[in-house]
Order: structure tokens, then C-alpha cells, then sequence
């Protein structure tokens, strides 16, 4: 079973390299807002993760960059992903709010459509309203 995983790992990690998708031209003003949106969220993941990978391609699809964090390679994460968003599953979008709270979003169609909502990525230019 081991082997079966180290195999399907690379290939996973092969066809990421293979298929990243390019990223969003923005001017620099607009980069510079979704940059500082991003600042708020983080997204905790695994490298060879298929789900993850699919959230990895549409944040660059977009040109987000967003924090990973993989709870394999550091306890610290797995503690935080597990105490506050109670389940240790990834992907999971950490969202953080201006009180200081964090909503914790599983499934990666649902991370996909929350960070289209929230950079307004459907709408055109970026606006800094959020």
C-alpha cells in the first residue's frame, strides 16, 4: 500500500507540473488589493492531494497567492487545522475575520467558489471591499 501511494503521489505531482494552469495579468494597483485580501486566508493542504492540487491550480488560475500550510510537515498546522476546524481533512480555506475569529472551509469546489466570490474574480477588476 505504501508503494501504491509513493507511486500515485508522483504521478499526482507530475501531472500538476505538467497542467499548472497560467496565471491572471493584473495591474499592479489591482495585485496589490487581492494580495492584501489573500493576507486574511490560508489554506491548509497536502502536496500530492488531487483536491488540493485542484485548489492550487485555481488560485494560480487567479493569481492568488494565499499561505499553504501542510499539517504532514509541521504539528503546529495538524493542531490548528484539527482544533479549529475540527476535522483533520484537506483542503481546508482558513478564513480569517476582523474580530479576529476564523471560519474554516472544507471541499475544494466550495474554496474554489468562495475565493471567486470573494476577489469578485467573475465581476472584472478587483475592488477592495471586503
Amino acid at each position: 500500500m505504501t508503494l501504491i501511494r509513493w507511486v500515485l503521489a508522483r504521478f499526482i505531482l507530475f501531472i500538476d507540473l505538467l497542467y499548472r494552469p497560467k496565471g491572471t495579468k493584473r495591474s499592479p494597483q489591482e495585485q496589490a488589493i487581492v494580495d492584501e485580501k489573500a493576507s486574511k486566508l490560508s489554506l491548509y493542504q497536502y502536496t500530492a492531494c488531487p483536491f488540493c492540487v485542484k485548489v492550487r491550480w485555481a488560485m494560480r488560475r487567479y493569481s492568488i497567492d494565499l499561505e499553504t500550510r501542510n499539517p504532514k510537515e509541521n504539528p503546529i498546522f495538524s493542531e490548528e487545522l484539527s482544533a479549529g476546524g475540527g476535522l483533520m481533512k484537506v483542503p481546508c480555506l482558513r478564513i480569517d475575520n476582523a474580530e479576529g475569529d476564523s471560519e474554516w472551509l472544507y471541499e475544494s469546489s466550495e474554496i474554489i467558489t468562495y475565493l471567486e466570490q470573494y476577489f469578485d474574480l467573475n465581476q472584472g477588476p478587483v475592488s477592495n471591499t471586503q
